[in-house]
């Protein structure tokens, strides 16, 4: 099962449109729910950002383990909603990229951080991916978009915290670590990438 969900993960990393999330209109007409579900998964940056939200909460111990997630979405629904309302967030794209960045570099320098302090800052960048969520809602009924959008991030986060497990149960020790810090890296790396282009 864990090797399933590395697996899963790294062919969504792999077929990604590189570009940032954004679904066309027609999408949404056909259905909120669908639509909401895909959108997570149109750009690698929400893929990246996510995914390493579910391996940065195995780091941070039991309470980060949920905390983290949690937060994570909770914060987006208000980002969501904050989009809705039609309140003006400056740098919301560069607040997105820069999640992938920082978060990569957490996991991989194995940031030293109280699962409080891993709340606040998953409850920051959580804020800023729902609004740009709720930006691109076109047509879609918010209820059913939103419900689409916020278990395509719970299915994403369960993949990041499969990897995190996963990854110190195949390999003990110093190697599971490693493999862990790795992928943060990796991560780290697609986020300069893309603040670069």
């Amino acid at each position: 099962m864990k090797k399933m969900a590395s697996l899963l993960a790294a062919t969504f990393v792999l077929l990604a449109n590189p570009a940032l999330a954004h679904v066309s209109s027609v999408e949404h007409e056909h259905s909120s729910f669908a639509a909401g579900f895909m959108h997570p998964f149109m750009g690698v940056d929400h893929i990246l950002a996510m995914v390493a939200i579910g391996i940065w909460a195995t780091t941070l111990g039991k309470r980060g383990l949920i905390a983290v997630p949690t937060a994570f979405v909770a914060v987006m629904a208000l980002g969501f909603l904050a989009a809705l309302s039609g309140i003006s967030i400056p740098f919301v794209e560069p607040v997105i990229l820069a999640s992938v960045l920082v978060l990569g570099l957490a996991i991989a320098f194995a940031l030293p951080v109280s699962p409080l302090f891993g709340t606040v800052v998953a409850g920051f960048f959580g804020f800023f991916h729902g609004y740009a969520h709720g930006g691109e809602i076109g047509g879609a009924t918010f209820f059913t978009y939103g419900a689409g959008f916020v278990l395509a991030t719970l299915l994403l986060h369960a993949i990041g915290v499969g990897i995190g497990l996963g990854a110190g149960r195949l390999m003990t020790g110093m190697a599971g670590r490693l493999s862990v810090r790795i992928a943060g890296g990796g991560i780290a790396a697609w986020g300069l990438l893309m603040m670069a282009v």
